[in-house]
């Protein structure tokens, strides 16, 4: 909280470090409404009777407390924590020593929110105004196969490429690492990118890529 300046100054019912808990739980209860999941965070609280006179806030407090907070917090802590996970004794974790990576991108849909659309934008489409119904979030990831840990990503709207994400990785790659993806993120500039990082790679050929075979042994 201190290093993206969101100590607080005064006593607050909802400080920063339990919305930083909050917003995991989002993640961990996402079929459950926010007063829900909170009660989910607190029930072990109040059965040891640690609680004190503390009670659940309204959910519009839950809404300025997540406001206050902002990104960044998240954003270090996910920079501070995004690390492998598995072990030699991990099923799929690695290959003749190398820990078994891979890239890959995603989208899925965000409120409908005037700052949303201007943010991420919608998709198109064939039908009615042309539009998605709804706005859209593309992420690309770096994923340990063996424990399906998230060790790097990135963000933006729905008409950046996933090309384009996946160019930024390379940075959290290194020797000692054998890289997976698919046929979409075939090209020399993206091949060196990871390839310059010590990483080897795996990646798959599209049908119509007709390549020379070198035979030199």
């Amino acid at each position: 909280m201190a290093a993206c300046g969101r100590a607080e100054r005064r006593r607050r019912l909802l400080p920063a470090r339990l919305v930083v808990y909050f917003v995991l739980g989002l993640a961990l209860f996402s079929p459950a409404p926010y007063l829900e999941v909170m009660r989910h965070l607190i029930v072990g609280l109040r059965g040891l009777g640690l609680l004190g006179d503390w009670h659940v806030p309204a959910k519009s407090s839950l809404f300025r407390a997540r406001q206050r907070l902002g990104f960044e917090p998240l954003q270090v802590l996910f920079a501070a924590t995004a690390k492998p996970m598995a072990d030699e004794a991990t099923p799929g974790a690695f290959w003749r020593g190398l820990r078994v990576l891979a890239v890959d991108g995603t989208c899925w849909d965000v409120a409908d929110t005037e700052a949303n659309q201007a943010a991420f934008g919608r998709p198109g489409s064939g039908r009615g105004a042309k539009r998605s119904a709804f706005v859209q979030v593309r992420m690309a990831a770096l994923v340990e196969v063996g424990s399906h840990a998230v060790l790097d990503a990135e963000l933006a709207g729905c008409r950046t490429g996933e090309v384009t994400l996946v160019g930024r990785l390379p940075r959290s790659c290194t020797v000692g690492q054998l890289v997976l993806a698919d046929r979409e993120f075939l090209g020399v500039p993206l091949w060196r990118a990871f390839t310059d990082s010590g990483a080897d790679l795996l990646w798959r050929v599209p049908a119509n890529r007709v390549l020379p075979v070198n035979n030199a042994a």
